[in-house]
């Protein structure tokens, strides 16, 4: 089996001139996965070049692979991925990996942005203040999440638990979700990649199918998601997040069409 043509293609746009050492150790296996990754998958999922770049780095963080992070990183910027969306991808990650995990992106993004030339620091993207990040934290939480589910979650939460509701409001979504760079849609599919790649997240994968219901992506753009991370993530963690998406959304019945939209202007 040798490199089909569509696969060299997408591959060498994405990689202009570059050709990996495993192809003269391992041209089999090089010849597998291009074919699956940069042909195959691709075909099943309607994502534009960028969106689907941006939601394999956030799996590749979630997956912890700070490697071919690297890689792609450097394939997301050649295809238009700006330094600031690349930054706010790994920002992203600290409240869902931990910054335990997301430190070493930071610093590989940080290696690749210098090495391309990019001048540190960006601008900055923050939207709130230290008086402001609860409250505007909690008015995207609860167009992501649904205000219903927010309220519930505050009323049942324990008076010893209860900060950590506080903190999803303020940290969570207050420091992180409300920041400029990438708009609220493209946000729930990182968190949906990183999440799904994480592993041992499943009730969180299933709340998010919902909350990227919420914010207008469908089931077929999740589906598109998961199918494009498959390569880089494994068949374990891709079928539960397509176990999640048909739990919440279930294949509609023709002339039926899922999913709700909020009002997303604000937070563009």
């Amino acid at each position: 089996m040798a490199i089909n043509e569509a696969a060299r293609k997408n591959h060498d746009e994405l990689f202009p001139g570059d050709v990996s050492t495993l192809t003269v150790t391992d041209p089999e296996l090089i010849e597998i996965i291009d074919n699956f990754a940069f042909d195959e998958t691709l075909r099943h999922a309607s994502l534009d070049t960028r969106t689907r770049l941006m939601v394999q780095l956030a799996a590749l963080i979630g997956c912890q692979a700070p490697g071919e992070y690297r890689v792609m990183l450097g394939a997301a910027l050649t295809a238009g991925v700006t330094p600031v969306e690349a930054r706010e991808i790994v920002y992203q990650s600290v409240p869902y990996a931990g910054m335990g995990k997301a430190f070493d992106f930071i610093h590989a993004t940080n290696d690749v942005l210098t090495q391309r030339g990019v001048q540190l620091p960006l601008d900055g993207q923050a939207s709130t203040t230290s008086d402001t990040r609860a409250g505007q934290g909690r008015a995207v939480q609860e167009l992501i999440v649904g205000a219903d589910r927010v309220e519930r979650m505050y009323a049942s939460a324990a008076e010893d638990e209860l900060h950590f509701q506080r903190f999803l409001s303020a940290n969570c979504f207050g420091d992180y979700l409300t920041r400029d760079g990438i708009g609220i849609p493209v946000r729930e599919l990182i968190t949906f990649a990183m999440l799904t790649a994480l592993g041992g997240c499943d009730p969180q994968v299933r709340s998010h199918v919902a909350a990227n219901l919420n914010v207008g992506n469908d089931r077929q753009t999740l589906i598109g998601v998961i199918t494009v991370l498959l390569p880089f993530i494994g068949y374990p963690r891709t079928l539960n997040a397509l176990a999640a998406v048909n739990e919440v959304a279930p294949a509609a019945k023709p002339g039926l069409q899922a999913g709700a939209h909020g009002d997303l202007a604000q937070f563009r």
